[in-house]
Formats: structure tokens, C-alpha cells, sequence
């Protein structure tokens, strides 16, 4: 990691330690530092998606409808250069990067056969795509992966009852294919559902925002994430970033089945990253 970065964490460690010691006096001060503390941390790991969200809602209202750069591609060459920049400072690793890298690519490949079925469509031009489909769509993908591998180290995870990671992969692969075939095939994503309960219901994890490890059942993790992903979403059709179908005519509420998918998605994205973490003792043995 660079010096800077060094510096900067232990910066905010120190700070955080000084305000822990001037403010935290009991049960009730420490359980709102705590959840403070939480908070910062998830907004710093998904400072990439956070990021991208806000350059798509500012750019909805603000960029120029007449500038010689599509509202699409400025995007993308901003999403590509916020990509760098985290890698460079080191605000993620080259294994973390790698990661996301293939997360973008197989989203990118998802992308492209969704638009060509006619399940969403991107209503703006551009210069940077692949088969109509604009190249900043992939880091959307990239943004989900870029969590997950950041939450993962900065709340320094833990679990009991992992389950194997070719389970994981056997998992992860079904439901990406199961994304495609279900257009001519039956929908398999109700089994699904039930496949990663029985893999992931019994598994805990364990997560430390401040100076503790606390418990939470991985699944419930999973769908909290994936509940704020559709969140976004929300705000990104809204923004015009893409449409679905039934938002032709004025926006509406993306579906709430769509939260389903994301959930799904969300597997993916945890079993890669789960791969790079292979090796690391899943047992918790902080304080708890």
C-alpha cells in the first residue's frame, strides 16, 4: 500500500481513537459511537459506487445537452479514471482489482444479451460501447464488486460455518447462467433462492465496526446489501442512466422483483471475492 495511504489510515485511526476517548463514557455513548463509526465505514467502502451514483444524478440535471462529449461517455472516462485512482493510492488492492475486473467483464456480457432481449435499454448515445450497450455500464458491475472486496477488508470479516468454496462456485455459476437462459427456458431462480439458504443460512458473520466483532446471519447481509443496491437503482433510472421497459412513458419505481436479482447478483460478486480471500481463517478470533 503507498506511504500515503499509510498515513491517512493511521491519521483517521488516531482520530478516531482521540474522539473515542474524549466522548465515549458508557453503554449508550459507545453504542452511537459504534454506530457512527459503521456508517463511515460503509460509506468509505463504497466511496466507487457513491461516487458514480452522484456523477449520474448531477449529470442528469446539469450536463449540457449541447456538449461535444455525450452525457455517456463522460461517465465512462470519469468511472475509468475513479477506477485508477483507487488502485494507484491504494485504496484497493491488485487482487481487489482483479476481482472487479472480471465482475465488469461478466456484467459488460450480461449487459449486452439484457439490451439485445429488450430488458432495459440505454434512451442516450455514445461514443464508447459494445454493441449498443456505453462502456460505463460495466463499472456499475465494478461498483458492486468494489464493495463487496472493500466492506469485506475494512470490516475485517469473519465467519462460522463457510461453506466450500466449489459449492460457492457451483452456486455462483448457475445463477449467472440462469440469467440468460431463463429467456427460453424455465426460470430456475425460485430454486435458487432456496439453494443459497441452504448453502449460506447457516454461515455467521462477523464484522467489526469499531473495537468488536458483532454477529449477522450472512443471508441477512446479503439482502441488505442488495436492498440498497435497488435503492440506487431507483435513482439511476430516474437519472435516465437507463429504462426499463415500463419507464418508457415517465419513470416509476424500478420492480420490486428486481430486488431479487440484485440479491443473486450479489452472489456472484461475494464468491469472487470470496476466492481471493481463500486461505484466511474464517473462524472469528477477535474480541467479541
Amino acid at each position: 500500500m503507498p506511504q500515503n495511504t499509510n498515513r491517512l489510515t493511521q491519521t483517521l485511526s488516531d482520530w478516531h481513537l482521540a474522539l473515542r476517548q474524549k466522548w465515549v463514557r458508557g453503554p449508550v455513548s459507545a453504542a452511537a459511537n459504534e454506530f457512527l463509526l459503521f456508517g463511515i465505514k460503509q460509506g468509505w467502502a463504497c466511496l466507487f459506487g457513491g461516487i458514480m451514483l452522484g456523477l449520474i444524478v448531477l449529470t442528469y440535471l446539469f450536463y449540457p445537452a449541447d456538449a461535444g462529449l455525450a452525457r455517456y461517455d463522460f461517465l465512462f472516462l470519469c468511472a475509468l479514471a475513479i477506477q485508477l485512482g483507487m488502485l494507484f493510492s491504494g485504496l484497493e488492492t491488485m487482487e481487489e482489482a482483479k476481482v472487479i475486473l472480471v465482475f465488469h467483464i461478466v456484467g459488460t456480457l450480461m449487459e449486452i444479451f439484457k439490451t439485445q432481449v429488450g430488458s432495459w435499454i440505454y434512451p442516450e448515445d455514445a461514443l464508447f460501447r459494445i454493441a449498443g450497450v456505453p462502456l460505463f455500464s460495466g463499472f456499475m458491475y465494478a461498483a458492486v464488486g468494489s464493495y463487496i472486496a472493500r466492506v469485506w477488508r475494512i470490516f475485517d470479516f469473519r465467519f462460522d460455518r463457510f461453506p466450500p468454496l466449489w459449492a460457492q462456485g457451483l452456486l455462483a455459476l448457475a445463477v449467472y447462467v440462469n440469467f440468460f437462459t431463463h429467456h427460453y427456458t424455465l426460470d430456475l431462480r425460485y430454486g435458487l433462492f432456496a439453494a443459497t439458504l441452504l448453502l449460506y443460512g447457516p454461515c455467521m458473520i462477523w464484522f467489526r465496526p469499531d473495537t468488536k466483532h458483532r454477529p449477522m446471519p450472512l443471508v441477512i447481509g446479503l439482502l441488505l446489501v442488495a436492498l440498497f443496491i435497488w435503492f440506487a437503482e431507483n435513482l439511476g433510472t430516474l437519472a435516465r442512466a437507463w429504462t426499463y421497459p415500463d419507464q418508457h412513458e415517465g419513470w416509476k419505481s424500478v420492480s420490486v422483483q428486481k430486488l431479487g436479482s440484485w440479491y443473486l447478483l450479489m452472489i456472484i460478486s461475494f464468491v469472487l471475492v470470496a476466492f481471493v480471500h481463500r486461505g484466511q481463517k474464517t473462524k472469528t478470533d477477535a474480541k467479541i
